[in-house]
């Protein structure tokens, strides 16, 4: 009985339906915070998540102030935070692990709560829609089920998930919040949109995903360090196939959701594509077998810093 909805534990569901039916309020909590106005996050303090990455700081972070993800369409977006310690972690789960990464997502934040006797573990999920494959709605019910079978108690306050984060545009159903952020140092989730803001080593992290790496962590926040890898893949001349097809083919074969993607997603596909085939040995991109880290300028920027 780990997932407990004000304060009393979740009962046994078949469905998301269920769960929405059983407890309205959190209906009522869903449309409140899709219904609120994209935040605009500065750069400058901001560490992006992409799929299948998390990352967890906490206030005293010097480095990151906002954590953020998005161009979710049937992935979720999970913000884990201790009431106490502040900590934060938020994750993009696609569901290719659902079951492996949630403790790995509960484990970053409470090593970073280690010295705090109050508080609790609440937990925030936005992400999914009405899709046609049900893709969502397993994720969804999936990733309850994963911190369901957690011994640590979870408090789910936001729960902005498939059916009622789905809208109907044009007869076609599409998610209402493809972003969100996290204010690392109030908690505070809201909903957001990164558009460019998406390094550092953006291709190379697509890329890590794309070749079927599994969820990472990607920050280090005892040192204010992005780390990338190493990774690794094998030469793949066959995906330079995809670079000649047309806008309609990449979109019905390389997405889970064709008609709910952003615009941009074509145009990153063939980058992320067209990466793999400038560097087809990984092991390039990683001298001794050591990953890539970044850290911050003074300016905000991500900047590749030296191995130590």
């Amino acid at each position: 009985m780990p997932v407990l909805i004000q304060n009393r534990g979740l009962d046994r569901i078949g469905s998301t339906a269920e769960l929405f039916d059983k407890y309205p309020h959190l209906q009522e909590n869903a449309r409140t915070f899709s219904s609120k106005p994209l935040v605009d996050v500065d750069p400058k303090c901001l560490l992006y998540v992409q799929q299948r990455e998390f990352a967890a700081t906490t206030p005293a972070d010097n480095c990151v102030s906002v954590i953020g993800s998005d161009d979710a369409t049937t992935c979720h977006l999970v913000v884990l935070r201790h009431t106490g310690s502040g900590a934060v972690c938020l994750a993009h789960c696609d569901g290719s692990s659902t079951w492996s990464e949630i403790p790995l997502l509960v484990k970053a934040v409470t090593s970073l709560s280690s010295f705090s006797k109050e508080g609790r573990l609440e937990l925030h999920l936005a992400g999914g829609f009405n899709d046609e494959s049900k893709t969502s709605h397993k994720l969804s019910f999936n990733i309850l089920a994963a911190f369901q079978k957690l011994k640590e108690e979870i408090h789910l306050e936001t729960c902005c998930i498939t059916e009622m984060n789905d809208v109907v545009v044009d007869g076609t159903h599409r998610p209402v919040v493809y972003g969100i952020g996290v204010n690392v140092k109030t908690g505070e989730v809201f909903p957001s949109s990164f558009f460019t803001h998406k390094g550092p080593a953006v291709e190379l992290r697509s890329a890590r995903t794309f070749t079927g790496g599994q969820m990472a962590d990607i920050y280090d926040s005892s040192r204010g360090l992005v780390k990338i890898g190493p990774c690794r893949w094998s030469p793949n001349l066959d995906i330079a196939f995809w670079l000649s097809q047309n806008d309609d083919t990449i979109l019905k074969y390389l997405s889970t959701s064709p008609m709910a993607e952003p615009p941009h997603f074509v145009q990153h596909m063939k980058t992320t594509i067209q990466f793999l085939l400038e560097h087809p040995n990984s092991d390039s991109l990683f001298p001794g077998g050591q990953p890539q880290l970044y850290h911050r300028t003074e300016r905000g920027d991500w900047e590749r810093a030296v191995n130590s």
